[in-house]
């Protein structure tokens, strides 16, 4: 017999927010995580995106605020979670206000990209629970208006993404204003050496829970590669897009300047879709993922900053315009399907100049992608090639910060002048 979240022994409000919700089955990482938060332990948490993390430390989070009612400490919370993304942040957020919904609780948003005066009046006062992006929680820190002094729980939350992104040094600032007798949750998709060095300065003692090894890729996704040249790819794209079976899908780019220039060829080809990447303000993301949540947008264009932020069960396809630099990042883009037990697709389009990521992403998954030649746009030199991506001026780059390192390998010069111009077109 299966466990459900009854079996858990969470507050009877959250079972009937749950119920609500449709929930009662928990996932492998809910179920096996739960129990342990419940006591009290830190934990390192090993899991795919899409498998449930943020029910399996929301729930024995809020489990924790209903047991021991207490008001939050002025100008600071109780709770603190950490994410990379502003998508991710409000995500996880109204991922606390769901469960908690026969709760009382308070929680808010802290991230860069808008005004910072409604944060800084809403933490005046002290909140149970911040979800926060590590740059603006900083500022607010280091201004004097955000106090953590009294923090009783911390929440890493795509901890190998936050570092990706250049949050190491932040998060080092954020948590020396930290208590240190503290609950901390770390939870990672990935388990580079970074990841493990984190884990072993915040944790006490913790219990490790691993779903699937690292970069891993789930199984229900149907994964393959067309060879196509560069010139060729928006009209490859349009044609997957018409493919009868497909209903919502994202598009991944490697530069927000691809992304904007293939959202506009497939609308004007009739397909409805936005784009999305870092040089959007705060309410024109929102507005994009909230009408493809609604499902009056078909197609999201994103870049890779958007990889973990997108959480949308209806999601049938994934397509890489553009293979990712650092293959970390196709487990990321490609967990966008497949979500909530439902299978995918992840079709991803190869050029001559991207071959050599291509060989990168299947040494990293552990196994090649299948690869589809039955189409108009095949390029068999696109599939022998044995180049590399050019360096400046021409070439794709990735939205990375200068910083970032392979684990497996000492970057070559023409990568790091690579890692440098994505950082000015970031």
């Amino acid at each position: 017999m299966s466990m459900t979240f009854a079996d858990l022994a969470l507050a009877p409000s959250l079972l009937r927010a749950l119920a609500e919700e449709g929930y009662a089955t928990p996932t492998p990482i809910q179920a096996q995580s739960i129990p342990l938060l419940l006591q009290g332990r830190d934990l390192l948490g090993m899991a795919q995106t899409g498998t449930g993390k943020t029910a399996a430390f929301a729930l024995p989070l809020l489990h924790r605020l209903a047991a021991a009612p207490r008001p939050a400490p002025a100008g600071g919370a109780r709770v603190l979670v950490l994410a990379p993304t502003r998508e991710l942040v409000s995500q996880i957020a109204d991922g606390f206000a769901s469960f908690g919904r026969h709760l009382p609780f308070s929680v808010t948003t802290v991230f860069g990209g808008v005004s910072q005066v409604h944060q800084v009046n809403a933490l005046k006062a002290g909140v149970d629970i911040i979800v926060a992006a590590p740059g603006r929680l900083l500022d607010l820190i280091e201004q004097g208006l955000c106090d953590l002094s009294q923090l009783e729980a911390l929440v890493l939350d795509e901890a190998d993404q936050m570092l990706d992104m250049g949050f190491a040094r932040s998060i080092e600032r954020i948590v020396a204003t930290l208590p240190q007798d503290r609950h901390t949750l770390l939870f990672s998709a990935t388990m580079p050496k970074t990841i493990a060095a984190l884990a072993e300065s915040l944790l006490r003692d913790p219990l490790k829970v691993e779903i699937a090894p690292p970069s891993t890729t789930v199984d229900r996704i149907e994964q393959s590669v067309m060879f196509v040249d560069a010139a060729d790819k928006k009209a490859a794209l349009l044609d997957l897009l018409r493919t009868p079976g497909i209903g919502q899908a994202v598009v991944f780019t490697l530069q927000k300047t691809i992304a904007n220039e293939v959202c506009a060829f497939i609308t004007e080809a009739g397909i409805t879709a936005e784009a999305l990447h870092g040089n959007k303000s705060q309410g024109q993301r929102e507005r994009a993922l909230e009408a493809f949540r609604a499902g009056g947008v078909q197609v999201l264009v994103a870049t890779d900053i958007a990889a973990r932020g997108i959480d949308v069960d209806t999601v049938t396809h994934v397509f890489n315009h553009d293979l990712p630099s650092l293959p970390e990042s196709y487990v990321h883009r490609i967990g966008r399907t497949g979500r909530a037990g439902r299978s995918g697709v992840a079709i991803t389009l190869c050029d001559a100049e991207q071959r050599a990521w291509l060989r990168d992403v299947e040494r990293e998954i552990g196994r090649a992608l299948a690869v589809q030649d039955d189409h108009t746009w095949h390029s068999e030199a696109a599939r022998t090639s044995t180049k590399r991506p050019p360096v400046l001026g021409g070439g794709p780059v990735k939205e990375i910060k200068p910083q970032e390192k392979r684990e497996r390998k000492v970057w070559t010069e023409e990568e790091k002048l690579m890692a440098r111009a994505a950082a000015k077109a970031a």
